[in-house]
């Protein structure tokens, strides 16, 4: 099984989150109906974490009832390491913790969470032989490690077309990548008086090319070839439906995708780090 496209995250299962979310946390039947669609539509990428509130026994629950879990990959993540606490003891103990509440006998993949935590990254590697995991992995947010990551096998980063620190990295990789952000926790969609100041500007840059810009976020990741997923969490069925339908839409032509790539800067991450706002 591969990851697919699409990679349905589910931090929202687990608690209300999100700058843009008005739904907040679904409903467990809601999950399931968001699950079955996911499935019926060929999504087998699924991103959680130990930190997403109850997120992943949500998940577990869910997929066992609908008979799932042997169709799906899920992805989920080691909170960051305390410095009081052997970190090869605390790794496992989450892994253990995390396979209980998603009713799985291995994970497929586990990321650590914080970058910071990259020193860690042997220990949790070590944890395939033990059995724990398939693959592993880490979660950027900053360009620090950036370089050290390019050879990982499995890595999540942010971009979206007004975040282009990583886009020759991902152009680099051979490797994996899944990638989060796409709408900028939904800065990009919402009503300009809404989004954070210093955002506008190169917003409307975006604008000039008479594409939806929900459509213009996704068509535009899609462009960076095979070996990525776009992670995309939802908190309704519909939701999930809209962005299936953005991503058949398929890539942007050649020549609109790279000038969207040129229309924004390289900004300052206190403007497209949410962490930083």
């Amino acid at each position: 099984m591969n990851y697919s496209k699409l990679m349905l995250g589910t931090v929202q299962f687990g608690m209300n989150y999100g700058i843009a979310n008005i739904h907040g946390k679904p409903s467990f039947d809601t999950v399931k109906q968001i699950l079955r669609i996911a499935v019926d539509s060929g999504i087998t990428a699924f991103d959680t974490a130990a930190a997403y509130g109850d997120s992943e026994d949500v998940l577990g629950r869910a997929c066992a009832e609908l008979g799932i879990s042997n169709k799906i990959l899920i992805v989920s993540k080691i909170p960051p390491l305390p410095a009081d606490i052997d970190p090869e003891k605390f790794i496992k103990t989450s892994l253990v913790t995390s396979l209980k509440r998603l009713r799985l006998e291995i994970l497929p993949a586990a990321l650590l969470h914080r970058e910071t935590d990259i020193h860690a990254l042997p220990i949790l590697q070590s944890m395939i032989a033990q059995g724990f995991i398939q693959n592993a992995g880490i979660s950027l947010d900053s360009v620090i490690y950036r370089d050290q990551a390019l050879n990982i096998p499995l890595v999540q980063i942010p971009c979206n077309p007004v975040d282009h620190r990583f886009d020759a990295w991902i152009e680099q990789r051979i490797h994996h990548t899944f990638i989060r952000s796409v709408y900028l926790q939904g800065m990009l969609l919402m009503p300009e008086d809404k989004i954070i100041p210093g955002l506008a500007p190169y917003r409307r840059k975006l604008e000039v090319f008479g594409i939806p810009l929900k459509e213009l976020c996704m068509r535009y990741l899609l462009g960076f070839g095979e070996r990525i997923s776009i992670l995309t969490g939802v908190e309704t069925p519909e939701q999930l439906t809209e962005n299936i339908r953005l991503a058949s839409l398929g890539p942007l032509p050649p020549e609109i995708m790279q000038a969207v790539k040129t229309a924004v800067p390289l900004l300052d991450e206190t403007l497209i780090r949410p962490k930083l706002w």
